[in-house]
This record gives structure tokens, C-alpha cells and sequence, in this order.
């Protein structure tokens, strides 16, 4: 899942939030450094990604692109997913979207200097240029298309990816909102599975 989802998912704690949204910039043991919200959320997000990676709604996704898009569908399927997520927010959430993510954004203010220098760099450009409420239209999500295939010097073409999103959207959106309900749920038995850990 992308960076909207792994908010979401996180439950109440800004803390365990902020951990799980800059778990790719830890590896393996480095989420010890850290205090024990943020250790949750950094294993919170790596059991995400797993169950993910593994569910056979979310291969029929990617399968759809991989054709076209090789190694590079799984991170398209994730985005377009995010796209879904905001575009239906208020059926998973009662605080309206923009407030939501305003919340977040000063949350990542407030503990910048706790963020890895990967996720440090990324941070003012995703506030600029609010990528967490761009998720809510197509053309939002065209950008953040374009900017990914920028970062791969155009080799993987993600920016084209924006014409399957159009012509499957039903078949994509039927497909998130299967396997999302499955992935709320099992964010939040491995979430409170974590908490209750005396050590992690």
C-alpha cells in the first residue's frame, strides 16, 4: 500500500502513524533506535506490506499491468489504490480528508528530525504539494505518475499508467474496496498484536 493507506491503517497514535509512514527509510533492526510508538508502526507497516504482497486480490491487480509495467506494478497498483482510498474516504473515515491529512502534516513537522534522511528529503515536497489530498482525483494521481517515472529516468513508464486506471476503473475499484476491508481488519488484530508486546 502507499503512503495514505499506511496513515489510515495506523489507528489513533500520531506516534505509531509517524513510524509506520517512514518505515521504508529503516532497515532490518535500525526500528530498535527508535522509541516503542514508532518501533509499532515501522513493524506495523513491513506486516502491511506482507499481507499485501501476498493477497491474491491484490496479484489480480497487478497482473492487469505487469505486461506493460514488469517490476513496476506492484508500486503502480499501490498508488492507484491510495487513489481509491481518498476518492471514498468518508466510507472509512469521519474526519473529512483535508482536515485529516492537515492533522498529519503538522504531526510530521512536529517530529521532522526523528525521520530518516530518505524520508526527510521527500517530506516539504509531498506538504507542498499535498499528495495525500492530490490521491482524491485521476489528474492527482497522473502527477504522482509522472513523478515516479521521472525518478526512474523514464525507464518505467509509470506516467502511462494513468490510461489502464481509466479504462479498468470499475475492475480496480471493485478490487480495493474486496481487499481493503480484509487489510483494515488485519491491520487491526496485528496493531493491537503489537502493542500488547512487552518487548519488540
Amino acid at each position: 500500500m502507499n503512503f495514505l493507506a499506511h496513515i489510515y491503517l495506523s489507528g489513533d497514535s500520531d506516534l505509531v502513524t509517524i513510524g509506520n509512514f517512514m518505515a521504508d527509510g529503516i532497515k532490518g533492526k535500525d526500528y530498535r533506535k527508535y522509541n516503542r510508538e514508532f518501533q509499532i508502526g515501522i513493524l506495523l507497516h513491513r506486516e502491511i506490506d506482507t499481507f499485501t504482497d501476498a493477497h491474491e486480490t491484490v496479484r489480480k491487480s497487478t497482473k492487469r499491468l505487469h505486461e506493460k509495467y514488469s517490476h513496476y506494478s506492484g508500486v503502480i497498483v499501490d498508488i492507484l489504490y491510495d487513489h481509491f482510498l481518498a476518492k471514498n474516504w468518508s466510507k472509512y473515515c469521519n474526519i473529512p480528508l483535508d482536515k485529516y491529512v492537515e492533522h498529519f502534516y503538522g504531526s510530521l513537522e512536529e517530529h521532522f528530525n526523528v525521520l530518516p534522511l530518505r524520508i526527510k528529503k521527500m517530506t516539504p515536497y509531498m506538504i507542498t504539494n499535498n499528495w495525500l489530498l492530490s490521491y482524491a482525483s485521476i489528474d492527482g494521481i497522473a502527477k504522482v505518475l509522472e513523478g515516479m517515472n521521472n525518478r526512474t529516468h523514464n525507464r518505467s513508464q509509470m506516467n502511462l499508467a494513468v490510461n489502464e486506471l481509466v479504462e479498468f476503473y470499475e475492475e480496480f475499484e471493485m478490487e480495493f474496496t474486496s481487499f481493503f476491508k480484509e487489510l483494515i481488519a488485519f491491520s487491526k488484530e496485528k496493531l493491537e498484536f503489537l502493542s500488547a508486546q512487552k518487548a519488540l
